[in-house]
C-alpha cells in the first residue's frame, strides 16, 4: 500500500505540473493531456524496462493512465475560468512548483524501492539509479517535448535532491524496513527541494574570473 500511495501521488503531481506547461505553452486539450501523460509515466515505464518489468506497469493498468487524464482536464478548465494577474500568476508558479516537487518525491521513493525489492547486485547503485531515473525521466520528456531545457539540466537540487532521497532510502531500508524508509527519503526530497527553491540553492557553476560559489536569485518560472 505505501508504494501505490506514493505512485498515485506522483502520478497525479507529474500530471498537474506537466498540463500546466502544456498549458504556459498555448497547446490544445491533447497536447495538455499529452504533456500530462509523458511527465506522469514516463519515468515509471524506463524504470519498469530497466528492472525487467514488462510490458511496464503503466501499459498493464489503467489506474495511472486515467489519473493523468482526469487531471490534465481538470487543470485546463481551472486555467479557462481564471482572469491572471501577477498575483495569480505567482499562484500558478507556487503550484507548479509544489506539484512537482511532491512527484518528485514521491517518484523517487517508488523508483528506489523497486530497486531495492529486486535485490539485484550493489544495494545502491541500482536502487538509487531507478529512483533517479523515475524520478526526472518524465519531467526531461515533458520538457523535450514543450521545447525547453529539462529542468533537470538547468535547476541543480532537483535531480540531486532525487539522489540523495534515494541514497538515504537504500541506507534506512535494512534498519527500518519499507514504510519508514519510504517515508523518511519522501521528506529528504521534499526538504531539500524545498530549501533549494526557498532559498535560490545552486550548485557550482563554471563563471569566469574563478568564481567558486554562486548563489542566484530564488526562482521564478518564467514559462508559468
Amino acid at each position: 500500500m505505501t508504494w501505490i500511495l506514493f505512485d498515485w501521488a506522483g502520478t497525479v503531481a507529474f500530471a498537474v505540473s506537466g498540463a500546466m506547461v502544456g498549458l504556459s505553452r498555448r497547446m490544445d486539450i491533447f497536447g495538455v493531456i499529452v504533456l500530462a501523460l509523458l511527465t506522469a509515466v514516463g519515468g515509471g515505464m524506463v524504470r519498469d524496462v530497466l528492472a525487467g518489468i514488462t510490458p511496464p506497469g503503466a501499459m498493464t493498468k489503467t489506474t495511472d493512465l486515467l489519473m493523468s487524464i482526469v487531471a490534465a482536464i481538470l487543470v485546463s478548465f481551472a486555467y479557462s475560468a481564471m482572469h491572471f494577474d501577477s498575483r495569480r500568476r505567482k499562484s500558478m508558479t507556487f503550484l507548479y512548483n509544489l506539484s512537482d516537487t511532491i512527484g518528485l518525491a514521491s517518484f523517487t521513493v517508488t523508483g528506489a524501492s523497486t530497486g531495492l525489492m529486486q535485490g539485484t547486485g550493489d544495494p545502491y547503485v541500482f536502487p538509487v539509479t531507478l529512483g533517479v531515473i523515475t524520478a526526472v525521466g518524465g519531467g526531461m520528456l515533458r520538457d523535450l517535448m514543450a521545447q525547453r531545457v529539462p529542468v533537470v539540466l538547468r535547476m541543480d537540487v532537483y535531480a540531486v535532491a532525487s539522489l540523495a532521497g534515494g541514497i538515504v532510502m537504500c541506507w534506512s531500508w535494512p534498519i527500518w524496513g519499507t514504510e519508514i524508509s519510504s517515508w523518511i527519503c519522501f521528506l529528504v526530497v521534499l526538504l531539500l527541494r524545498g530549501c533549494a527553491l526557498h532559498f535560490g540553492w545552486q550548485l557550482y557553476h563554471p563563471h569566469p574570473g574563478g568564481r567558486m560559489f554562486h548563489r542566484r536569485a530564488k526562482h521564478q518560472n518564467k514559462d508559468l
